[in-house]
């Protein structure tokens, strides 16, 4: 049977099982996990959750992703084994992994310049190394520094609001347990449902607090365990159901890929969707707040599957050039505003979306798509590619950009592809794959589609270095190894449906394209380089 053959199965297969998951199919988090571990011990699993950090930890003391993005991880696994040390119940490594992180982030405290543009990074680093540093008072140590371009002071009147009962803006309850011992009950926190805060299990800890987990009542106990993972972690929020299924469907449906799902399945996609678009838009998952990034992606996967809906709700987010993620944001996103340009595109170019615009808001649309079309050709960078804070690696970005500018930018867009197209050419790795850091699955899946989908249609070379990432994804079609984190939250994160819709849909494209189609099958292809 022919990869073409089986797809059908795997898309029926991959819908119907992301219609049945409450949650949505994301990773562990050292940074989360570690948040439990110091919060919640009573919580059930906790010798798991402390055996995943040490398990975890790397030979050189830390933990986490490649460039700056282990701090986060580090930071938060090292406080929860200082935490868990002085417990009399700690396992035998808790010390010795402890003080592995302790060595490692004194090295990496001192000679750090820039940090991740992770979510409440500003606040989290300085929050994690006062807590560590009380215990390496405790221990008659030498505290550790806080690096530049931090925020103690905001992280100071943060905590003293609390203290005093005023409530805090929406979007900082997914990052609530850096506020201490002030955040646990807090008036003004309503759980969703009863029994999630902030979308994050550390949240939802931090409120809850290992009393009331030791009591077992509240609802959120149910929560924090439905979320552990069988590795003895837990994902960095959840549920994140919006957010995959968004993703999921606009990939498969842009890519050309059939949704073979039974239509109950599909209409029931469809109907969530629908359902969590609010009156202020949508958030990723239960508890976050509204961001334009999941409602423009809301909108276009409606579009795009023949439910479409007025894209009124993202005027909301329109700051006149460009459309904000969320209100006083510290960085734009140009992936967010990419997911824009495709909504009102789609709108727009579609029956289905004509039949819900009225004339004021195609107009509107019309002006807004080319207001977005210019800043995301502005805010290329000079190689060609496009970078972004919810993504550490630019082929994402630079997929996001250059297939919304290929679709709906017209001729004016047209040189910001071309030079996309030429950057992505130009930084195949040997093997045929590509990466930030090294070859990955996921990026190679991106640089694949932006090649086929972007790229000049009569370009023999393009094709042939599509074909040879094709192969190399095919090589690798039974590597179990986990795809490392590098989408952006609280730490980097690995949405794992969604990255492997991104592969599916990458070699869909290219089994089904008549110029690198013949090259899958061509033995004398060679896989290093152009």
């Amino acid at each position: 049977m022919s990869w073409l053959d089986r797809t059908g199965e795997t898309v029926r297969s991959l819908l119907t099982d992301m219609a049945d998951d409450p949650n949505g199919q994301f990773e562990s988090s050292v940074y989360e996990t570690g948040r439990l571990v110091t919060l919640v011990p009573s919580l059930p699993g906790h010798e798991k959750r402390v055996r995943y950090l040490l398990r975890t930890q790397r030979a050189d003391g830390r933990w986490g992703g490649p460039g700056d993005y282990d701090l986060v991880s580090t930071l938060s696994a090292t406080e929860a084994l200082l935490t868990e040390r002085c417990r009399p119940t700690a396992q035998s490594a808790v010390a010795s992994a402890a003080d592995r992180g302790v060595e490692a982030l004194s090295r990496r405290l001192s000679e750090i310049t820039t940090l991740p543009d992770t979510v409440a990074v500003e606040v989290m680093v300085p929050a994690l190394v006062s807590d560590i540093n009380d215990h390496l008072a405790r221990l008659g140590r030498n505290p550790l520094p806080v690096p530049e371009g931090t925020r103690a002071d905001l992280l100071d009147s943060i905590r003293d609001a609390l203290a005093q009962g005023h409530a805090l803006p929406e979007k900082l309850l997914h990052s609530l347990e850096l506020f201490g011992e002030p955040a646990r009950g807090a008036a003004f926190v309503e759980p969703v449902d009863g029994r999630i805060v902030g979308c994050s299990p550390a949240a939802t800890a931090a409120w809850l607090g290992d009393d009331a987990v030791r009591e077992g009542h509240h609802p959120a106990v149910g929560y924090l365990l439905s979320v552990h993972r069988d590795d003895g972690g837990v994902p960095l929020a959840a549920p994140l159901t919006v957010f995959e299924r968004s993703w999921i469907l606009s990939t498969l449906v842009e890519a050309g890929v059939p949704l073979t799902a039974p239509q109950s399945v599909l209409d029931g996609l469809a109907r969530g969707l629908h359902d969590a678009l609010g009156e202020e838009g949508a958030g990723g998952g239960l508890g976050l707040p509204p961001d334009v990034d999941d409602t423009s992606t809301a909108l276009l996967a409606l579009a795009l599957v023949g439910k479409p809906r007025s894209p009124e709700l993202l005027w909301q987010f329109d700051r006149g050039d460009h459309f904000f993620c969320y209100p006083e944001e510290r960085t734009s996103s140009t992936s967010a505003n990419a997911h824009v340009v495709q909504a009102l595109g789609a709108l727009l170019s579609t029956p289905a979306g004509s039949a819900v615009l009225t004339d004021e808001t195609r107009q509107r649309c019309v002006d807004s798509l080319t207001t977005v079309v210019r800043w995301l050709v502005d805010h290329q960078e000079p190689d060609g590619s496009w970078s972004d804070k919810w993504h550490a690696s630019p082929y994402y970005a630079t997929l996001c950009c250059a297939i919304a500018l290929a679709r709906h930018g017209g001729d004016e867009a047209r040189p910001a592809v071309d030079r996309a197209v030429d950057w992505v050419l130009t930084t195949e790795r040997d093997g045929g794959m590509w990466g930030r850091w090294f070859g990955t699955r996921e990026e190679t899946a991106y640089a694949v589609r932006l090649l086929l989908q972007a790229g000049d249609p009569d370009n023999e070379v393009l094709a042939r270095a599509a074909a040879r990432g094709v192969t190399a994804l095919l090589h690798r079609a039974s590597d179990e190894t986990p795809h490392p984190p590098l989408w952006h939250d609280k730490d980097i994160y690995t949405p794992t449906r969604i990255v492997r819709t991104e592969i599916l849909a990458a070699l869909y494209v290219a089994h089904t394209d008549p110029r690198t189609a013949p090259l899958l099958a061509d033995d004398t292809l060679t896989t290093t380089g152009a």
